[in-house]
């Protein structure tokens, strides 16, 4: 398992490759934090959120990777692997960004099918009365 002061560098490394165009508006940047968030929707905190997109009037619009949801998720893996996992995160993550600046959500719909999916699993697993 890899430190979070490394998980932040490989944050920022990652943050490096992408186009400069690509942080358009984006003023808070990129971040890491070292916690564990879980999805809303999670029946048994089984459902992590590695990363999100914000637009926060106060902070504007920046994308954080989470620490503690990628070690939950993903700790046992060596790093390069691992880093394979933050790069496909970060690319969701700024898609999500760069289609808020087009004024499409073709990404937030396909984020919600996913989370009906998640959610109808679920209730399909649960004991049902008579």
């Amino acid at each position: 398992m890899i430190s979070f002061e490394r998980f932040e560098e490989l944050t920022y490394e990652l943050a490096e490759m992408l186009p400069v165009e690509f942080f358009r508006k984006l003023d808070g940047g990129v971040m890491a934090r070292e916690m564990t968030k879980i999805h809303p929707a999670a029946q048994d905190d089984d459902l992590l959120i590695l990363g999100e997109y914000h637009m926060d009037p106060h902070l504007s619009r920046f994308v954080v990777l989470y620490y503690g949801s990628f070690m939950r998720a993903y700790g046992h893996l060596d790093e390069e692997r691992l880093r394979k996992e933050m790069w496909r995160v970060m690319r969701h993550e700024f898609r999500h960004h760069l289609e808020s600046l087009a004024g499409e959500n073709s990404l937030e719909v396909e984020d919600a099918v996913r989370i009906a999916a998640y959610k109808q699993s679920h209730c399909a697993s649960l004991p049902t009365s008579d």
